[in-house]
């Protein structure tokens, strides 16, 4: 089970917010959506043989495998905030996102197109 640090009922309310306003939604506001969603899907693929990163506020290790320990992982996926909530709410595929290179995917196991949306409309 992931460690939840961000409670998920905030969570909810961040992306709730995020939603409502995509361009306008507070730093804070998106950080907690950012980090709630990256939490949720550790819970939901438990496992450390990827790294999925959000710079500037968040990452985590997902999908059962082959730990990793030291120096650059050999599963990244990264993306930006925006991205990442699109994803995770089902605005856009991930397929979509690839294609137009808004994630960076390297690795046997960066294909979390099964794993998204986490959350539905």
């Amino acid at each position: 089970m992931a460690r939840r640090r961000i409670d998920p009922a905030d969570g909810a309310l961040a992306l709730a917010a995020w939603r409502a306003d995509p361009d306008g939604a507070p730093r804070p506001t998106v950080a907690t959506a950012v980090r709630y969603a990256l939490e949720e899907l550790a819970e939901r693929l438990p496992g450390n043989s990827v790294e999925v990163r959000v710079p500037p506020f968040g990452v985590t290790q997902c999908v059962a495998g082959p730990r990793h320990t030291r120096g650059t992982p050999p599963n990244v996926v990264e993306t930006g905030a925006r991205t990442w909530l699109a994803l995770v709410t089902g605005a856009l595929s991930w397929d979509e996102a690839v294609a137009a290179g808004a994630v960076v995917a390297s690795g046997t196991r960066t294909d979390l197109a099964d794993a998204l949306p986490l959350f539905s409309r």
